[in-house]
Order: C-alpha cells, then sequence, then structure tokens
C-alpha cells in the first residue's frame, strides 16, 4: 500500500480532549521516532498522519524525543505479539480496543488477516476519515467497556485482542469486568494490555504529571509489573500471564533498558506489557 495515497485532506482541526486526545499524543510520538534514520519503529504512515492532519502538535505536545522513543518501543511490544499471533493463524481477527490512531495495521498485516478497530464514535468518525478502513477491516463506534462489540466478532477464527493505552484511563472495577468479559467470550484467544505503574498513576491522578505545558487525563487503574499475576483473578478463564519485554533502543534508553529490566526493585515498578491467555473450549 502506498502511503497516504488516494486519501482525502483533512478539512478542520480535530477538536479532541481529555482521553480522545491522547489519540493524538501517541500517534505524535510515534512520527516523530519514525522520522529518524536510526528509529526503533518503522512507520510511515503516522508520519504521513501528521503531515495531514491540522494540529499544533509540536506545540501542544513538545518535542521529547526520549518520549518518543519510550512510546515507540512499546509500540513494537504489541507489533511483536501481533506479527507472532498471525505467524500462527495467518487468517485470525485481531481486535483492536480503543484503537484510536494507531497504525499498527499497517506495520504487521499480513494480508490475509481481519481487523476490528473499536473506539469511541468521535474518534471512529476521526479515523475513518484519515484511515478509510480497507477490505479486511471494520471500524466500530462503541465504548470498549461495552460487551456489544464481541458479538461483531467471527468466532469461528482464532482471536486475538488488544488494549494499548485504554486500560489504565478505567477505573479499577470496569478494567476487571472488561478482561473477564474477554476471557469468558473469546476461549483460546489473548489479550495484550499496557499498564502504567501504581506511582505514575498516583501522579496522573494528583494532576502532577505534566511535559511541555500538557498533562496527561487521570490514570485510575494502574499496576506495577511485578503485580500481573493478579489479573488471573479476573476470571477462572484467564489461564495463563506472559510479561512481554522491550528488546533495543538507542543511546541512553538502549544503554538503560537492561539495566531496568534486570534490576528487581526497577523492573517490578516500571511500565509493562502483558499477554492474557484465555483457556480453550471445554
Amino acid at each position: 500500500m502506498t502511503v497516504g495515497a488516494d486519501r482525502p485532506e483533512p478539512v478542520e482541526r480535530p477538536e479532541l480532549e481529555a482521553v480522545p486526545e491522547t489519540a493524538l499524543w501517541t500517534l505524535w510520538h510515534r512520527a516523530l521516532e519514525a522520522r529518524r534514520p536510526d528509529t526503533v519503529l518503522h512507520d510511515p504512515e503516522a508520519v504521513d498522519l501528521v503531515d495531514r492532519i491540522d494540529y499544533p502538535f509540536a506545540e501542544r505536545f513538545g518535542t521529547n524525543g526520549t518520549q518518543a522513543q519510550l512510546q515507540a518501543l512499546r509500540a513494537a511490544c504489541f507489533d511483536r505479539e501481533v506479527a507472532d499471533f498471525l505467524a500462527r493463524e495467518p487468517r485470525g481477527t485481531v481486535v483492536c480496543l480503543g484503537d484510536g490512531l494507531e497504525t499498527q495495521y499497517w506495520r504487521v498485516d499480513n494480508g490475509r488477516a481481519r481487523w476490528l478497530s473499536v473506539d469511541l464514535p468521535d474518534l471512529v468518525a476521526l479515523r475513518e476519515k484519515l484511515l478509510p478502513p480497507g477490505p479486511r477491516q471494520r471500524y466500530l463506534a462503541v465504548e470498549a467497556t461495552e460487551p456489544g462489540w464481541a458479538d461483531e466478532v467471527d468466532r469461528s477464527r482464532e482471536v486475538l485482542i488488544t488494549a494499548q493505552g485504554l486500560l489504565m484511563y478505567l477505573p479499577p472495577a470496569r478494567v476487571k469486568s472488561l478482561i473477564a468479559g474477554c476471557a469468558e467470550r473469546f476461549p483460546g484467544g489473548s489479550l495484550v494490555l499496557d499498564a502504567v505503574p501504581r506511582w505514575f498513576g498516583r501522579l496522573t491522578v494528583n494532576g502532577r504529571m505534566r511535559s511541555h505545558g500538557y498533562g496527561p487525563p487521570p490514570m485510575p487503574w494502574a499496576m506495577d509489573a511485578g503485580e500481573r499475576d493478579k489479573l488471573r483473578t479476573a476470571s477462572p478463564a484467564v489461564s495463563a500471564v506472559r510479561d512481554v519485554r522491550p528488546t533495543g533502543g538507542r543511546g541512553l534508553v538502549g544503554a538503560l533498558l537492561p539495566l531496568a529490566l534486570s534490576t528487581p526493585v526497577l523492573s517490578a515498578r516500571r511500565p509493562s506489557v502483558t499477554v492474557l491467555d484465555f483457556a480453550g473450549r471445554g
């Protein structure tokens, strides 16, 4: 696919606030990293989107290269899990909850899988405008915590669900309910999710996490990486829990990442990406 080919230019600036605006924040940081010749995440689609969207990205979010690289490394963790799933199940379905302006489809699609993007109506409308779906893509305008989206998934195919940059914005009870619903409605499937550590979540709730004048919305659900096994308590149908660790990295991030992952006190309280596997039928 040619990046940006045959797509209409946006006619107005996106008006997003609070949690929906984080879709622009993450897009900007992926594009910022992807522009580098030594990037850790090849994402030309994100670069094209930023160039086409009428929005003051740099003025609003700043140009922190370290933050951009960390966001790209997080996205790469999800990409790796999706790519591994599609290698095993080339005709499977990838369900992306809270998809925003994520461009993972263009990074890892295998030409045969089905993709379902689930997000709030205003974000789906923006996504349809900027990233019109292809024949194997569907966009569904509904809250990820509403159970109705699961009825739109073809159960004859294997399913992988992703929740990237989503769960931290939900109350803990809704996180548990969402995990349980996925585990019980998609036997044999998996869910890939990320979490911020508790210290970070507290800073956002207290309004003390600001960068370049931008402060992220409160993150009421947080989980230290060392607590991931507690996710089993969401449902008896959660059969396995696995840590997904970032790899690579450049410069100071690349030098410090192995230390952060190997030092117990740091590793247990870092941002995390986790895979939950669900028990099969019968």
